[in-house]
């Protein structure tokens, strides 16, 4: 018995547009996106401990119809990591978009290695995103800082200084 690998993280949103141009202007790459119906939504419903789901996504283009769930799904340049953005439209959740602190218990960004760390600061936030802090040079071997996109999802990016 051994852990592969990581398969992908998901994102719940609320704008889903939004969320996915975010990402897509970052730079990951669009695996697909779909829509979810029939049985798979029950089983989902099993699988995730909620109750009359109503879902968005994005992950593979099957029908325009009035899909229960939907599915978008991205992913590295590289192809090792994937992320899967999803969009409940029941049941609600009364608490909202929270915007947490670097200390709040769970789990609170997304790291990504990347190049040219000032120019994709400068394009992501001219698109809205918003440098938290600012970019700092970590012992002369990374450039790191955080961005908070949509929804408040945060991306630590590091650029190793060669």
């Amino acid at each position: 018995m051994k852990i592969r690998k990581i398969d992908h993280v998901g994102i719940i949103v609320n704008d889903l547009p939004a969320a996915k141009a975010f990402f897509l202007e970052f730079g990951l790459e669009m695996l697909g996106e779909g829509k979810v119906e029939g049985e798979w939504v029950k089983r989902m419903e099993r699988i995730i401990g909620l109750q009359d789901v109503k879902e968005e996504t994005a992950i593979w283009r099957l029908s325009d119809s009035d899909a229960n769930l939907e599915i978008v799904m991205l992913r590295t340049p590289d192809g090792d990591t994937n992320i899967e953005l999803v969009k409940f439209n029941a049941p609600t959740n009364e608490i909202g978009i929270r915007h947490p602190l670097a200390n709040t218990l769970g789990i609170q960004h997304i790291a990504f290695g990347v190049e040219d760390i000032e120019a994709l600061v400068t394009k992501l936030t001219k698109k809205g995103a918003e440098l938290i802090g600012e970019i700092s040079n970590y012992e002369n071997a990374y450039k790191l800082c955080y961005v908070r996109g949509p929804e408040g999802i945060i991306l630590e990016l590091a650029e190793e200084i060669k």
